[in-house]
């Protein structure tokens, strides 16, 4: 498979202009009408060399020292159910606590049975995402509490918002997958919260989507409605997995009962956990990279050597989220050089056990500015180079991702879009070697009117959804518009032009019942 599909026309945003605006002024015009595509961006994978941030011995220094952790001190483990399972395996499970300690043998023995790459099914085969070697998928941002945009200003969740969200994601073939609620709706009571949430998923996109844990109950719904969205059998959604979720560590050294629950209402079904510690450096782990490093490690090897107590060969990915707090303030601080390299030895220890990687686009910024983009580029540079497979947040995230930004998604869904150019194979072909062109112009001529330019000049370059290349004067005729101004146009315009994916009748109907008959049993029980 193609990194990029080679025939495909760009799947590119293009600034409305009229002809005037689409003259060339002063040799710099980003603002080019290119065609539109619907696969360009799929399938994305990442040939280039890995960053090896740190060498054998160490690498090996930081495993040892994850397992003495597991073997020495161990977890809290606050699930009684996971603690039987636990004990069944092999793990040292005492009566009255819930501290476990797991020997370093059982450890890696687990780790045997992890699928090195998989599948993950969307309700759209076309859509179907291979996760793991070297495959690059990204997923939009996740979870935020308030959404902004210009007009609005920054905001607490709320349901309208959200569906114009994921209808983003929906638009952009560089996002690959849904992340998790882009922003949390709380005008929808939560005790049928992901009963909307989830159904829309099915509607709005006919992409992969993620459940979170937060209570067998959601789990359980959450799996038939993904099984009602692609229209298939238990046995069937059982064989392929359909539904992703998040399991994070109470970093330090804790897995709690929703969590572990979600392992097992997931891993049992042969769907996807994430197994995720966010440790951040000073805070809830060692102030050390190294040493924050190696707690993320103890805390992922025990979640996903859970998954296969519970399931051999059930699809787990090693999720790494490392940076380190402000210590000024205690606040959390992305796009760092420390961020970074956590990202790429994550991505070393991941690749040493075979197991697919999973990191996160990050920032800290509070609005669209050049922390915003100069933090998500470091990120991005970071994964790519430790090899992340499938990337959380990649789009719309804002102020350490507290908030779901419009402009801000538009902004990395360019910056993606670079990076999947940046990851072509460089086309050495005899006509791209282009000897015939220079023949034909010789020395001192130009190369505009060539056969060999004309035939390509439409899609001979990545043309950016955002770069203004207008010289000044033409630039400051235009009213000087910035970058943020061009995002939020085009989040609008991307809008307006949403078409939903088609949804066989008989599966919408089916879906809808399903939910009705939720809500009217009361959806799952809140303590409000």
């Amino acid at each position: 498979m193609s990194d990029i599909s080679a025939n495909a026309p760009s799947d590119l945003d293009t600034l409305t202009t009229t002809p005037e605006r689409r003259r060339r002024s002063g040799g710099r015009m980003g603002e080019r009408s290119r065609p539109n595509g619907g696969s360009r961006y799929r399938n994305l994978v990442n040939r280039l060399a890995k960053t090896e941030l740190v060498d054998e011995d160490a690498l090996d220094a930081i495993h040892d020292a994850s397992l003495t952790i597991l073997e020495e001190i161990g977890m809290d483990i606050m699930l009684p159910e996971a603690r039987a399972l636990m004990k069944a395996a092999g793990a040292d499970v005492r009566e009255g606590s819930e501290r476990v300690r797991f020997g370093r043998e059982l450890i890696m023995d687990l780790l045997q049975s992890v699928p090195r790459g998989f599948t993950l099914h969307a309700r759209n085969p076309e859509r179907n995402v291979q996760i793991g070697g070297n495959n690059l998928v990204f997923a939009q941002i996740a979870s935020a509490p308030f959404v902004a945009d210009r007009e609005g200003g920054r905001r607490a969740g709320n349901q309208e918002d959200f569906r114009r969200l994921v209808k983003l994601a929906q638009c952009y073939d560089v996002i690959h997958t849904t992340g998790g609620y882009p922003v949390e709706p709380i005008d929808i009571h939560a005790s049928v919260r992901h009963l909307d949430c989830l159904s829309d998923m099915v509607k709005l996109t006919d992409k992969a989507f993620h459940c979170y844990s937060l209570g067998k109950q959601r789990n359980i719904d959450a799996l038939e409605i993904a099984r009602i969205g692609r229209g298939i059998s238990i046995e069937q959604m059982e064989a392929e997995p359909s539904l992703f979720t998040i399991i994070n560590s109470s970093s330090p050294l804790r897995l709690d009962g929703p969590m572990l629950q979600g392992i097992i209402e997931m891993s049992s079904r042969g769907q996807v956990v994430v197994m995720t510690p966010f440790t951040l450096a000073g805070a809830m782990a060692p102030v050390t990279i190294a040493g924050a490093v190696v707690q993320q490690n103890a805390e992922a090897l025990c979640g996903i050597a859970f998954t296969q107590m519970v399931k051999k060969g059930a699809p787990v990915i090693y999720g790494g989220f490392t940076s380190n707090v402000d210590m000024k303030s205690g606040a959390p601080a992305f796009g760092t050089p420390e961020y970074m390299k956590a990202v790429i030895v994550g991505g070393q220890l991941a690749r040493r056990y075979g197991i697919p990687y999973r990191t996160s686009n990050t920032n800290a910024a509070n609005t669209l500015d050049a922390q915003a983009a100069y933090e998500s580029a470091f990120s991005l540079w970071a994964l790519i180079q430790g090899g992340g497979n499938f990337i959380m947040h990649s789009a719309g995230w804002t102020e350490g991702g507290l908030t779901a930004s419009f402009e801000k998604f538009i902004l990395d869904v360019d910056m993606l879009q670079m990076v999947a150019e940046f990851l072509t194979p460089l086309d050495v072909s005899p006509d791209a070697l282009a000897l015939d062109a220079v023949r034909e112009v010789g020395p001192g001529g130009h190369f505009f009117g060539t056969a060999h330019t004309l035939a390509r000049y439409e899609s001979a370059f990545y043309s950016p959804i955002l770069s203004d290349w207008r010289n000044f004067e033409t630039w400051t005729e235009a009213g000087r518009p910035t970058t943020y101004d061009h995002a939020n146009r085009v989040f609008k315009e991307k809008l307006a032009s949403y078409e939903r994916p088609a949804l066989d009748p008989a599966i919408e109907e089916e879906l809808d019942a399903f939910v009705a008959k939720r809500k009217a049993e009361g959806g799952v029980a809140t303590d409000f």
